[in-house]
């Protein structure tokens, strides 16, 4: 069994949806700290004047330590104001009813919950079959990271780890060979440049640049 275990994103890059591809279950790791300034709740798409953040605002003041999970939606017309955008630089796409219904739909509180709609809808439009679940299904105890990690692994039965390269910086190696789970990187190198709109090509872009500019082609670019 393959497990990866991520933060939730809002409408994340290829290299997110590789992950997912790439393992038997993808847990969300949503019962932590929500993090200021990263990719939770927003990410970036490009325009004819360059690239832009689309960011859903989010309730944080005074709010310190919530989790992701119980981080709200500050203003509840985001998804109107998101679509507008998109339009303006993708609405000739052929997928883009399909992403226009996405955002249609997108009326939940939470960002956790925005985030798991818009992740599984794509997951199932690029047939990616992978089962995807929150942390919080769990019964966690331990707080140290690389414990915690193991934890759910070893409750999801897990015999391989994938996780993406930054945590290199605070996973403990020995303690997944200990409990004899398989500790693999994630390697987001040799993607191939895809057809794009509006200019020379830019990497890292939300998985939506690549849904608009090539549709259910997209998987061969993941």
């Amino acid at each position: 069994m393959k497990v990866a275990i991520n933060q939730s994103n809002y409408i994340s890059w290829r290299g997110y949806f590789d992950m997912i591809r790439s393992v038997d279950l993808y847990i969300l790791y949503d019962d932590v700290q929500y993090t200021r300034r990263d990719w939770r709740n927003r990410n970036k798409i490009k325009t004819a004047h360059g690239t832009k953040w689309l960011s859903i605002p989010v309730s944080v003041r005074g709010k310190y330590f919530q989790k992701i999970k119980e981080t709200t939606i500050s203003n509840k017309l985001w998804n109107i104001r998101h679509l507008k955008t998109l339009k303006g630089s993708y609405s000739k796409a052929v997928c883009f009813p399909f992403i226009e219904n996405l955002y249609l739909t997108a009326n939940f509180e939470t960002i956790s919950e925005i985030n798991f709609h818009f992740i599984t809808a794509i997951c199932d439009y690029l047939d990616i079959k992978t089962e995807i679940v929150f942390s919080s299904d769990y019964d966690l105890t331990n707080e140290h990271k690389t414990d915690r990690l193991i934890d759910i692994c070893k409750q999801a039965r897990a015999t391989e780890y994938i996780s993406g390269p930054l945590a290199k910086d605070y996973v403990d190696e020995d303690k997944f060979n200990n409990e004899e789970i398989k500790l693999t990187w994630m390697d987001y190198s040799g993607y191939l440049d895809y057809p794009q709109l509006h200019g020379d090509f830019v990497q890292k872009l939300s998985i939506l640049d690549l849904l608009f500019n090539c549709g259910k082609d997209s998987i061969k670019f993941i």
